[in-house]
């Protein structure tokens, strides 16, 4: 899978609006076929961050979703809401899900 994460500060009079305002680039994202999760984290410690944890079942799914038309239409629309470029970690991982972290191990759900 391709694995993402990127970082969106967001200019200040915005920030608490930001979810709302990336709303239809989630939903469309989220819908993706290749699409495997689009989750926003808000960091609590600085609340203009945003962090977007994304993953793409393959170079394929990812390509579609940088090429699709909601992708093309945020880059028009959600760069005037942000303080800053995004920063990006971008990684092919050989995985397909999430896996346990192990050091903290729930009883009775390993």
């Amino acid at each position: 899978m391709i694995f993402i994460t990127a970082k969106f500060n967001i200019r200040p009079e915005h920030a608490d609006r930001w979810p709302e305002i990336a709303a239809d680039f989630t939903a469309a994202s989220r819908g993706e076929p290749g699409c495997l999760w689009f989750d926003w984290s808000r960091n609590i410690a600085d609340p203009t961050e945003y962090v977007l944890v994304e993953a793409f079942r393959d170079d394929e799914a990812g390509a579609a979703h940088v090429q699709s038309e909601h992708f093309k239409t945020a880059q028009k629309t959600l760069p005037p809401y942000l303080a800053r470029t995004p920063r990006i970690v971008n990684m092919s991982i050989p995985q397909d899900d999430w896996s346990l972290l192990g050091e903290f191990t729930v009883p009775g759900q390993e």
